[in-house]
């Protein structure tokens, strides 16, 4: 399928997030509609889009909802032809004492998008997952064929997400692609968002305070998971340019 600028609607549910904004901001860029679904709150905050500059504001379509209602998930994704699922729940140690919310949001609020998108017959729909999946590696480097692993209620509620996502593919033949991201962090989130995985990642030195020294890596590693997203759903040369 080859969405072209200016002619296409693209859906981002978790634009409000990390790498949502990222390549919300990106689409924008590009000259592409982009409808971004956002967590309605009684702040009026569009999570971090608020930092996005004027000029891409500007630009947005806002979608204020809860991706844990199938009806304003069906709303929001009226006239898009594609849509990037990244709404999510993600904090390790908040999934273990509310797990009910995890389940909600990334089970409950997965079927909706993907029932919605099979209602509407949208054209392409990527669904982010995440490495956590896989648990700890059992062998490296992990690829697609790693055992899954379920090692905390978050990476459990993802892992059914995944295998949700998999049985529209399989059994209604919905145009659906599935990429597991490594976790992100910027340096204004909290540490409990990535701490975690981030023992189990162990990069190269193995040390927590890794990021520190190399910040310009780091940088580079959080700008990844957004232009792969990107290369799924426009596929073109050049999106390395925009790691430098």
């Amino acid at each position: 399928m080859n969405l072209k600028a200016n002619n296409s609607t693209i859906l981002i549910t978790g634009a409000d997030g990390f790498i949502g904004s990222h390549l919300t901001e990106a689409l924008v860029r590009l000259g592409y509609k982009v409808r971004a679904f956002v967590m309605y709150n009684s702040f009026n905050s569009w999570g971090w889009l608020d930092h996005c500059a004027p000029e891409i504001k500007g630009q947005l379509e806002i979608f204020a909802g809860d991706i844990r209602d199938p009806h304003g998930v069906k709303e929001a994704m009226k006239g898009c032809e594609a849509v990037l699922h990244l709404a999510a729940l993600i904090a390790i140690p908040y999934s273990y004492h509310s797990p009910d919310t995890y389940v909600d949001t990334n089970i409950k609020g997965t079927l909706n998008v993907l029932q919605a998108a099979r209602e509407l017959g949208v054209k392409r729909i990527i669904h982010t997952s995440t490495s956590e999946v896989y648990g700890t590696a059992r062998f490296v480097p992990i690829t697609e064929e790693h055992p899954l692993q379920g090692q905390s209620p978050y990476s459990a509620t993802k892992m059914a997400a995944d295998q949700l996502a998999y049985s529209f593919y399989a059994s209604f033949g919905l145009p659906l692609l599935c990429d597991h991201l490594i976790p992100t962090a910027h340096v204004s989130q909290h540490a409990l968002l990535f701490l975690p995985s981030s023992r189990r990642l162990q990069i190269t030195s193995g040390k927590l305070n890794w990021a520190r020294s190399h910040p310009r890596v780091i940088l580079t590693m959080c700008k990844i998971p957004y232009l792969v997203l990107l290369q799924r759903l426009i596929p073109r040369r050049g999106w390395v340019k925009l790691l430098t």
